[in-house]
């Protein structure tokens, strides 16, 4: 996230709902962060050393959760403009026995040097939470400038505006009744998704800012109601 109101969200009390909260609002978190693994393991190949960059890193910390044990040569580089976020996402991988292998850098992706490519990023629920377009393709730009020409890149965020896609919407509200919130709390859980967040309006919007920041077509690999997640690879130079 690249904006002021976008830290804020995501302040020291956001970070301690956040865990259990990420894993009712997407259905099949556990298993998205399991794949995405994989796939960058496909495209990396397994069993070499890589140097990962991973963009909003902080809260759950479940990329480099799932990452890390698959690919032991793997180093990462978690940014996020959240301290609360980012301290979370540190205590889950002291947990973990992975914290040796994680580079801390409190602040955005262009606070990121440039001058050493990384071998992979991820972006995964970042992008529905910048407000415009033009947010949206700099972070994307930002992550295509720190990596080597032909490197992956897995991204994973809401698509469609929410109210264009009512049955997926009320869907989305029953997933938190199922989970046992009263009729306020899904009220109020609604509200806070409709205010809080601008996804790209596509699946072709998402393929459109991909390629405006460097990228080559989108390979999806998962989806959950309005959530989608795609690897691609930064075009040459």
């Amino acid at each position: 996230m690249s904006t002021s109101d976008s830290i804020q969200k995501f302040d020291s009390s956001r970070a301690d709902e956040y865990r259990q909260q990420s894993r009712i609002a997407l259905a099949g978190y556990e298993a998205c962060h399991e794949l995405g693994a994989c796939m960058l393991a496909a495209a990396l190949g397994s069993g070499g050393q890589a140097r990962v960059l991973v963009a909003g890193a902080g809260g759950t910390a479940q990329e480099i959760l799932c990452a890390g044990p698959l690919e032991p040569g793997w180093r990462f580089t978690a940014v996020d403009p959240s301290g609360p976020m980012l301290e979370l996402a540190r205590r889950h991988l002291e947990a973990a026995g992975l914290s040796s292998r994680v580079d801390w850098i409190h602040g955005q992706v262009q606070d990121v040097p440039a001058q050493e490519p990384f071998d992979a990023a991820t972006l995964i629920g970042v992008l529905h939470h910048l407000p415009t377009d033009a947010q949206k393709r700099q972070i994307l730009q930002d992550l295509a400038a720190r990596l080597r020409p032909g490197a992956p890149l897995l991204l994973a965020c809401n698509q469609m505006a929410y109210d264009s896609q009512p049955l997926l919407l009320s869907a989305w509200a029953q997933r938190w009744r199922q989970q046992g919130a009263g009729p306020q709390e899904v009220q109020a859980k609604l509200d806070r998704i409709r205010q809080g967040a601008i996804p790209p309006a596509s699946e072709a919007a998402v393929a459109a800012l991909l390629a405006d920041a460097g990228f080559g077509a989108a390979q999806r690999f998962f989806s959950s109601l309005f959530w989608g997640a795609w690897i691609c690879f930064k075009t040459p130079d």
